[in-house]
């Protein structure tokens, strides 16, 4: 087990150095655009390279990259070009919004995928044809679409739950709830769609195995052979679904957010995106990536603790 855990770090902080660098290489490769951006198209050729010089922009892109490491590594992540704030600081501000509506997501889809999808597996008949139906639906429907017809539907003609904004969970749980409700069920539906089809196949092939038809000839009861046996062998490959889910989610968080108007970072990443502000851009693809191998990571030791033939590979 320690060495499974330590080749799944190794590998998650290769992909860091990997997405990272291609990240800084690309959004680095025209310093002169940076610094002309920053200072407007009537700012003299002089005046432009000076604010290179002043950035640092002007030093090569590998000597930047590890400036910029070095910084990480001392919890610096740089300022922002327009508002002077410290990328750290912005951040603090806005992961906590798009965190909990990941984290809700994530917890609703696990629920939701294993019972729906074990119910199809098991059940068979209408169950099943009716979750590949709902499951190809609400995968060809974008998140954003779903989530328009939600606010014309809770928010505009029931006025149940707020349309955009957000209210920190310090200032009432309900409140905090209400606000998220429309963005997380706009996500769920699609996530649990996908999920629970994945897993529905998981739990047929290990349904016709033969030591489920050898308990089943045992007399062994049939719920004990679902919950016991089979549930825990399918949980591998329905892991693995789950941390490809959340490397997408992350990009449905982004869209979201903005048809919500929710303060988190997808909007912080657009608006830096647009506006060129490249030091919150590196900041906010860092703190994804390091999401997403955390949930690599942890999705990982989940499957080596339920099969034991991954632990021994």
């Amino acid at each position: 087990m320690l060495k499974l855990t330590a080749a799944n770090v190794l590998r998650a902080v290769a992909v860091f150095f990997v997405v990272t660098l291609t990240t800084f290489v690309l959004v680095y490769a025209n310093p002169m655009a940076i610094a002309r951006n920053l200072m407007g198209i009537n700012a003299t050729e002089a005046a432009v390279q000076a604010k290179a010089e002043q950035l640092g922009l002007d030093q090569p892109v590998l000597q930047q990259y590890w400036q910029w490491l070095q910084a990480l590594f001392r919890g610096d992540l740089g300022t922002s070009y327009y508002t002077g704030q410290e990328v750290t600081d912005t951040l603090a501000i806005r992961l906590p919004v798009t965190l909990a509506i990941m984290i809700v997501v994530l917890l609703l889809t696990i629920v939701f995928s294993v019972v729906v999808g074990a119910v199809a597996a098991t059940r068979g008949g209408w169950v099943d044809r009716m979750l590949q139906f709902i499951s190809v639906a609400f995968s060809a429907v974008p998140s954003f679409i779903v989530a328009i017809v939600l606010v014309f539907a809770f928010a505009i003609a029931l006025p149940i739950f707020p349309a955009t904004g957000y209210v920190p969970i310090e200032d009432g749980l309900g409140a905090w709830a209400a606000s998220i409700a429309l963005p997380v069920t706009a996500i769920l539906l699609g996530s649990v769609a996908s999920a629970a089809a994945q897993f529905r196949s998981a739990v047929k092939d290990v349904l016709d195995r033969d030591f489920v038809r050898t308990l089943r000839a045992r007399g062994v009861p049939e719920r004990l052979i679902i919950y016991k046996h089979v549930l825990r062998s399918a949980g591998g490959p329905g892991l693995t679904v789950l941390a490809l889910l959340t490397v997408g989610l992350v990009g449905g968080v982004v869209i979201i957010e903005q048809v919500f108007a929710l303060p988190g970072m997808g909007a912080l990443v657009t608006t830096a995106s647009s506006g060129g502000d490249i030091p919150v851009v590196m900041g906010c693809v860092a703190v994804t990536v390091i999401l997403v191998s955390i949930v690599n990571l942890l999705a990982d030791l989940a499957t080596a603790a339920l099969n034991p033939k991954v632990r021994a590979a």
